[in-house]
């Protein structure tokens, strides 16, 4: 199979957060799509060995920063090369925050989420969700995961549902 096939999928980049225990951590992500409208419920996938799989899973709630074009590529980094184990996240990238969670000042819109469900796979969770707030920040393009790889140059970590090794 040629596994490039996976990169002609339409895909954003997102800054998924939670609080946990008195601080903020959050990863990056890919793989996000809307289910439904009434009620307005998504579907997000998160690898298992993310520090922010088990924030989830502990408070049932998050946000989702949809970065645009324009967002800083050093939240992509930050979010989905170091761990929340290790670092607070949040200290380098600036943030606002909506109902109690934190979302990433240059996005150009969000989501708060409530957990409604999930489907385990062998590396990945795939959460749903119901959208309980958002709003557009501005009218910035989105960024897609192509302008991502094709622009701004970036990689995929290992953890994204979407990697491939080179």
């Amino acid at each position: 199979m040629n596994n490039n096939v996976f990169k002609k999928l339409s895909y954003g980049v997102y800054i998924v957060a939670c609080e946990y225990n008195g601080k903020y951590t959050g990863c990056t992500v890919n793989s996000i799509m809307q289910i439904t409208s009434d009620p307005a419920i998504i579907a997000l996938s998160v690898n298992h060995e993310n520090y922010t799989h088990v924030c989830i899973e502990e408070t049932k709630k998050f946000s989702i920063s949809i970065l645009s074009e324009q967002s800083n590529p050093l939240a992509i980094g930050t979010f989905g090369f170091r761990s929340g184990r290790d670092c607070n996240k949040f200290d380098i990238i600036p943030y606002d925050i909506k109902n109690s969670l934190p979302v990433i000042k240059d996005a150009c819109a969000y989501l708060i989420c409530e957990l409604k469900g999930k489907i385990d796979t062998h590396s990945h969770t795939v959460y749903i969700a119901e959208v309980i707030d958002g709003d557009v920040l501005n009218d910035i393009k989105p960024m897609t995961y192509e302008y991502y790889h094709n622009v701004i140059k970036g990689k995929s970590p290992k953890t994204a549902p979407t990697y491939i090794k080179e």
